[in-house]
């Protein structure tokens, strides 16, 4: 075959683009297994990270078992799914079904005696989605830590959302108003507190220059825990309901305690 000849360069190309399009999704099917087990581990890493606790991929899994003790997979009215893995379920797919047919994934954690609810966040930002996790203290109120992770926010602006200094000023923030409502936590850039020292006015210091992105982040935190009040309503009445009954207990103990003794004379 003539090498200057057109047909010579379109079987040339043709061949080419055949032997590297088969040489990428060899590689692609090659690598899929460990590329799934990276983002497993990440997962649980960024899991992890809202208690405290950092660890590095290769020792994430090992933490993981050890500190997260329940998954659970809650349904619009809070009861658990059993039916469900909580840890497979994908905001991504989730969040496009009908909302009485989603699953929402927690993660209860239990470190040094106290135990932690972990709740997955997922919202848009400015250019594409935005997601995360939080994680609640015991009295499902006050946030023990978050981390925030995006597709395709701009760095230097709403990117910064990744960086701890942002993410530290969610830590000690309540999500519930006094009366028990769910309040959320406004990302707002007229914050009145930039210190971030009242950890009662349900607010954290914007980003500047990230407005949209941070407004995605208030409106993310708002919707996926409202799906979680349920489950956090019937927790809280449990633990008041033990807790008066733990008092009564002590009451009557006290009460048997005091009754006067009689002595024989």
């Amino acid at each position: 075959m003539n090498r200057d000849s057109n047909s010579y360069t379109f079987l040339f190309a043709a061949i080419m683009v055949m032997v590297v399009a088969s040489s990428l999704a060899f590689t692609a099917t090659a690598l899929k297994d460990k590329q799934n087990d990276n983002v497993r581990k990440e997962k649980m890493q960024n899991i992890l990270s809202t208690i405290g606790i950092e660890t590095s991929r290769e020792d994430s899994e090992e933490f993981y078992n050890k500190y997260i003790t329940e998954q659970l997979a809650l349904t619009l009215e809070g009861s658990d799914d059993t039916s469900k893995n909580a840890f497979k379920i994908e905001l991504a797919t989730e969040t496009k079904k009908p909302v009485d047919q989603q699953r929402f994934p927690m993660y209860i954690a239990q470190l040094d005696d106290t135990k932690y609810y972990i709740i997955p966040l997922r919202g848009a930002g400015l250019w594409n989605a935005i997601w995360g996790y939080v994680a609640l203290e015991r009295d499902l109120n006050t946030i023990k830590g978050v981390v925030f992770d995006h597709q395709g926010e701009t760095a230097g602006l709403g990117a910064e959302i990744t960086q701890t200094w942002f993410q530290d000023r969610f830590v000690g923030e309540k999500v519930f108003d006094t009366n028990g409502n769910l309040a959320g936590i406004n990302v707002s850039k007229t914050n009145n507190d930039p210190q971030g020292l009242d950890k009662l006015d349900h607010e954290v210091d914007a980003i500047s220059g990230a407005t949209i992105t941070g407004d995605g982040v208030t409106a993310m935190i708002s919707e996926r825990l409202a799906h979680y009040t349920p489950y956090i309503n019937n927790i809280k009445t449990a633990l008041n309901k033990l807790n008066a009954s733990q008092e009564n207990e002590l009451q009557e103990s006290v009460e048997v305690q005091l009754e006067p003794i009689a002595y024989q004379n």
